[in-house]
């Protein structure tokens, strides 16, 4: 009985605390897919993220485009969860990027974890 008990009480433990780990299940958002179109000097990012999103307090809340020394050129913000929609695709037009910028990075933002996921880096066309 005794050996019952402590089995019973190591499967109690396990279940508890992955419960706890459960807010944190979606992961990190990835950039999935990214599509540029250059528009009269500047460019429109059509931008598809994968992320389990949870609800409100566990989503991909945005997107940016940056260059390789850090300066963000744009983004866009997601202002709701996309727990029927995986993975999506937002866009952003008139995102100015300096002539002499090439390749750009596009990466993704979760409520919990923040950037982290899968980046892409992008060739701008015309450049």
């Amino acid at each position: 009985m005794a050996g019952s008990l402590r089995l019973n009480l190591a499967a109690l433990a396990i279940v508890l605390v992955c419960g706890m780990a459960a807010p944190a299940i979606a992961g990190e958002a990835d950039v999935v897919d990214v599509k540029v179109t250059a528009q009269n000097g500047t460019f429109r990012f059509d931008v598809t993220v994968r992320h389990d999103d949870e609800g409100w307090d566990h989503y991909a809340d945005k997107w940016e485009v940056v260059g390789a020394d850090g300066a963000v050129y744009g983004e866009r913000v997601l202002l709701h969860p996309h727990e029927n929609e995986r993975p999506f695709t937002r866009s952003q037009s008139g995102i100015v990027v300096p002539e002499e910028v090439s390749e750009v990075i596009v990466r993704a933002h979760d409520k919990v974890h923040g950037f982290g996921g899968r980046e892409m880096v992008v060739t701008l066309p015309g450049r």
